[in-house]
């Protein structure tokens, strides 16, 4: 017994731990959460699929047969005492009760047994009368005897509970995966290509699958996740889906997402349609089809490709489609874009206040760019400028691996809420052609008119070196260039003085930029001053980036999918039946007391012994017996 609770600990908590820890996610996610070797350890476990870890089915083995072996062994006995009325009970072994009192018998006998009889009866009791071959009569009574159904329903629950679980333990694939006929797979191909061995037919006795439909699109297969891969899990009809829908609050978060479907299956005259939402599932054929979440569908994506370290300042447009790859450039230099996801909102808290509330900051792309070595940064960009610090910003994080925070890439937007300025700007200060105009404007502003010649022509060259410093790797670059060329104590100053030169040549070069977009001129003002110097940092970021060119979403087409959650319990009622009855027993164990009087009645000797027991003796079988003492005396008395 001790055993078997220890047992049943061990699976409550199990079932907390199911319930905490996040079950059947992708292996990365653990990793990314626990470290590496935290999650070794709890794969050692099986904590990330719990109910179907082996040591988990194993306890649930041996709870059903231990405890059918209890219930085997001990239910004839309780059945028996449940319906014996222990009539056969002594005089001498009715004196011996710690609960038994005496009454003087006055009046005729059987009058005083019939008051005795309503008086049993009035209290819930069930009584036998048995005459004895010495005339005194015996009244056997007893209530509450269905407690001992409580011990008998509470053990058979946990063997219903348990047998549920082995139900839905996937029990008959951990069998074919020890024998070698079934095999995870953990290849990324397509679902045609899974081998047989990978797949579960549509005899599959219980699955929880995962299904992501676009619009338009049907399928007949669901993906299940097992340990470092999956499994095909077939289906006996396919599943269409019609229209995804969803709604927002004002915020732009969620508020509810429903899917129309349609089931298409030969055993059926017309394809079944039906809505289904949020906790309102679709059943058919025993299959339970939830309504999951929801993704992008493949939605058609346009962009403008800036370049980021020429300089040209014109950008080129690169069509893509969520789950494609666009390739770019030739050889060493080939770049692979692969567009992972798209978001219509984004619900952020951009402000200061971590207290304010968040609102949407609007559409949102995540992609990959993959070299020809195969190896990829990750980039979420937005579509839109952000509002930080008060002011507009292009965003865009970068990481080179999941486990990493994004890193962002920050650039100031124009008065046109664009690029056009930045990206402009940017090509005139990494454009060598341009080095010579931009000093020569330097120095006809801070020169003397009579400044001499060569004095003139040092500035411009010194200028010239620094931007084409600044070209090569922006502020980080001008600094290797005084380390090296600088001695340590005038370095602080040195400095001061090329970053103030490097931000009068951006304001020629923004000239410059304006003049040859036909802008108007650009005044030295501290707006335009304030967007040249947060556009000095940010080119000096853009060495950084991981990218020679920022990929700008312009339009897109946007095609949601519908994340399904198909699942086979058939487990699941007799889990819900167990539970009920595990209920019922403990009530019934608890809160019924069963009780037994004896009134043996003795004419001859003009007595009446009163004896009484119970299940539990507590405080509420001296109260009771004390209140049935004094009513049978008066009683007696009465008669």
């Amino acid at each position: 017994m001790r055993f078997a609770v220890s047992l049943l600990t061990v699976l409550g908590i199990a079932s907390i731990i199911g319930t905490v820890l996040k079950q059947n996610e992708a292996y990365a996610n653990y990793v990314v959460e626990f470290g590496q070797f935290w999650f070794g350890f709890f794969d050692l476990l099986g904590l990330y699929d719990v109910y179907h870890s082996v040591w988990f089915l194993a306890i649930l083995v041996f709870l059903v047969l231990s405890t059918s072996l209890c219930i085997y062994r001990n239910t004839p006995h309780m059945l028996l005492e449940l319906r014996a009325w222990r009539e056969h009970a002594t005089e001498k072994s009715l004196r011996a009760f710690s609960h038994q009192a005496e009454f003087s018998l006055s009046g005729n006998p059987q009058d005083v047994v019939g008051r005795l009889g309503a008086f049993l009866s009035g209290r819930g009791f069930r009584f036998k009368s048995v005459q004895q071959d010495n005339g005194d009569l015996l009244i056997a009574a007893k209530a509450g005897s269905y407690q001992r159904l409580g011990y008998i329903f509470t053990h058979a629950a946990i063997v219903v509970i348990c047998i549920g679980g082995l139900m839905d333990g996937n029990v008959p694939f951990k069998v074919q995966e020890l024998l070698g006929w079934k095999v995870v797979e953990t290849r990324d191909v397509p679902e045609t290509q899974v081998p047989a061995k990978s797949r579960l037919s549509v005899a599959n006795l219980s699955f929880r699958a995962n299904m992501t439909l676009p619009e338009g699109a049907q399928g007949n297969v669901a993906f299940m996740r097992m340990r470092d891969g999956y499994l095909v899990q077939e289906l006996p009809f396919s599943v269409a889906l019609e229209k995804f829908r969803i709604e927002h609050y004002a915020t732009g978060q969620p508020k509810s997402f429903e899917s129309d479907l349609v089931i298409i299956d030969k055993d059926l005259k017309e394809p079944l349609r039906a809505t289904i939402k949020v906790n309102h599932p679709l059943i058919y054929k025993g299959i339970a089809i939830y309504q999951s979440d929801f993704q992008d569908g493949g939605s058609k994506l346009q962009f403008d490709a800036w370049p980021l370290l020429s300089a040209k300042a014109d950008p080129r447009p690169v069509l893509g489609k969520v789950f494609d790859h666009v390739k770019t450039g030739e050889g060493e230099q080939a770049l692979t874009l692969e567009f992972d996801d798209f978001r219509m909102f984004n619900i952020l808290n951009l402000s200061e206040d971590e207290h304010a509330k968040p609102h949407n900051v609007g559409p949102s792309v995540t992609y990959k760019v993959r070299d020809s070595q195969g190896q990829a940064r990750e980039y979420l960009t937005y579509m839109q400028p952000l509002m930080l610090e008060g002011r507009p910003w292009f965003v865009s994080g970068m990481r080179t691996l999941q486990s990493e925070n994004y890193r962002y890439l920050r650039i100031p937007a124009d008065g046109d809420q664009s690029l056009g300025d930045f990206m402009r700007l940017r090509a005139t200060m990494f454009d060598a052609a341009r080095g010579p105009e931009i000093a020569r404007r330097l120095s006809a502003k801070f020169l003397p008119a009579d400044a001499p010649a060569d004095t003139r022509a040092k500035f411009q060259a010194s200028v010239e070196k620094l931007l084409a410093a600044f070209a090569q790797g922006g502020y980080n670059r001008i600094a290797e260039v005084i380390e090296k060329s600088v001695p340590e104590a005038e370095r602080e100053k040195a400095a001061e003085t090329y970053i103030k030169i490097v931000g009068n040549a951006a304001f020629e070069a923004f000239s410059i930029s304006r003049e040859q977009a036909g802008k108007a001129v650009a005044q030295p003002d501290e707006p335009t001053l304030r967007f040249i110097h947060e556009s000095l940092n940010s080119m000096s970021d853009l060495f950084f980036y991981g990218t020679p060119f920022y990929l700008q979403l312009t339009s897109f087409e946007q095609r949601q999918a519908s994340g399904l959650q198909l699942t086979r319990s058939p487990g699941k009622n007799l889990v819900y039946a167990g539970s009920l009855l595990l209920v019922i027993g403990i009530f019934a164990m608890i809160y019924l007391r069963e009780r037994r009087i004896w009134l043996l009645v003795k004419p001859a000797a003009g007595q009446v012994l009163f004896a009484m027991s119970a299940n539990r003796k507590n405080r509420d079988l001296d109260i009771e017996f004390e209140r049935y003492r004094e009513q049978l005396q008066s009683l007696m008395q009465g008669a």
